[in-house]
């Protein structure tokens, strides 16, 4: 499965388990924004910043995040439609 440039991620996890292939996935596919909304999205967005970065040792592992724990899904939507890097490409919800 191909993901969109721009990801809304819906909160709760099923697995925290699954987080790990989903990032290699995005950086994969070219994902630009990762935008986590629900409870614990800070706690969530964190662990995504580290499985980003990894060692640090490829600067080319890069995604930008964002947590959004008291907005609604559908306002998290609009975020990611109006995220100025990007404004043109698709947004995708995704529930793991």
């Amino acid at each position: 499965m191909s993901y969109a440039p721009k990801i809304v991620l819906q909160l709760p996890l099923s697995s925290l388990d699954a987080l790990d292939a989903f990032v290699e996935d995005c950086i994969r596919d070219g994902v630009s924004l990762i935008a986590i909304v629900g409870k614990d999205a800070s706690k969530v967005d964190d662990i995504i910043d580290e499985l980003v970065v990894g060692d640090g040792s490829d600067p080319s592992r890069f995604i930008t995040t964002s947590f959004h724990p008291d907005e609604t899904v559908e306002e998290v939507l609009e975020f990611a439609r109006a995220w100025e890097r990007e404004k043109d490409q698709a947004v995708q919800l995704v529930k793991l």
